[in-house]
């Protein structure tokens, strides 16, 4: 079994070894701008309604439209990792350990694995195997409708895909809600979570309402451990599993992720210099390198194109693209729907 594993982990490397790595390259370039940034950030200057006008001439100008999303627009779309929906479907958690919301729940040092299994797959399903309570993304599918377009997101709930948006056209940097991996994520392989999921979440005694959906039981009967027997594994070896989630070196970057990594870079590629939107949406600062700082530099490098930005309270840019900037500091939501009623 060493043997084999070791075997495939070689032909993996040589498999990859020669493609272009998009996320490498991003990073290069977000790593590079901050060393011709004079340090002045510009907000912009009008009215929302006007800036969203400025945003939907660049879009019908464009050659192509480069996306680049992150966690705000999810929350747009009602994907919030704190209050009613937390309280909803964790509020055994909040209760029994004190936790606040999804996000740090993650990080709980639950007491034993049935436990920390039964609140991940929970995370997971609302997070990643629900549609989103807006219809925020079909909206963004709408506005990009005709355009030659690319997502690259850090969102990790695969609500591009469930919106219809071309799975050649998306990279996912940080990972899949939907699979799992080993914990050492030496052999390279990931695998989908789904039939898993929807048994621990019976296991916990939710039940599935009229759309289909778990709910909680109208007396909140629900457990907060899975059986042992569920405590998921690998199918190969049988050894311990983590998320597919992007948090150290052992974050595995499968076949798949490749392919949507090599994708990203060639369409960069074959854009370059060309009348580029490039649309940030929800970008934060926790990973800026990412997405918004390769960004910056791709729109200050290339001429011919436009940076916007639109995230309610974040919306800025260096004053080097002043002249070719559009910031919208607005629900991502309000901003699109604006967008289709031009």
């Amino acid at each position: 079994l060493t043997y084999l594993r070791t075997k495939i982990e070689g032909i993996m490397r040589d498999l990859f070894r020669d493609r272009p790595n998009g996320y490498i390259e991003s990073i290069k370039r977000g790593q590079a701008v901050m060393s011709y940034l004079n340090g002045q950030m510009v907000y912009g200057e009008g009215s929302i309604q006007e800036r969203t006008e400025k945003l939907v001439v660049a879009m019908d100008a464009a050659d192509a439209v480069i996306i680049g999303a992150g966690a705000g627009l999810s929350t747009s779309a009602g994907f919030t990792y704190s209050g009613e929906r937390f309280e909803r479907y964790f509020f055994d958690f909040a209760e029994e350990y004190g936790i606040t919301d999804i996000y740090s729940g993650g990080f709980f040092p639950f007491p034993n694995d049935e436990t920390r299994w039964a609140w991940w797959a929970r995370a997971i399903y609302y997070n990643r195997y629900i549609k989103a309570p807006k219809p925020v993304y079909e909206n963004l599918l709408k506005v990009v409708n005709g355009k030659d377009y690319f997502v690259v997101t850090t969102n990790v709930d695969h609500q591009f895909q469930r919106a219809g948006f071309d799975k050649k056209r998306l990279f996912y940097t940080q990972g899949d809600f939907g699979l799992f991996q080993s914990e050492d994520g030496k052999d390279g392989i990931t695998f989908d979570n789904e039939v898993w999921v929807n048994r621990a979440m019976e296991a916990q005694g939710f039940i599935r309402d009229d759309s289909g959906e778990f709910d909680v039981p109208s007396d909140k009967s629900i457990k907060m451990q899975i059986p042992s027997e569920l405590i998921p594994v690998m199918p190969t070896t049988g050894g311990p599993v983590t998320n597919n989630l992007r948090a150290d070196g052992t974050f595995v970057e499968d076949g798949g992720w490749r392919d949507a990594s090599a994708r990203y870079s060639d369409f960069l590629r074959r854009h370059e210099n060309m009348n580029v939107l490039f649309l940030e949406l929800g970008v934060g600062a926790n990973t800026p390198v990412i997405i918004k700082f390769p960004f910056w530099q791709m729109a200050i490098t290339n001429n011919n194109s436009t940076y916007a930005c639109v995230n309610y309270g974040e919306a800025f840019c260096p004053s080097e693209l002043e002249e070719r900037s559009i910031c919208i500091s607005s629900d991502i939501g309000d901003v699109l729907e604006t967008i289709l009623q031009f």
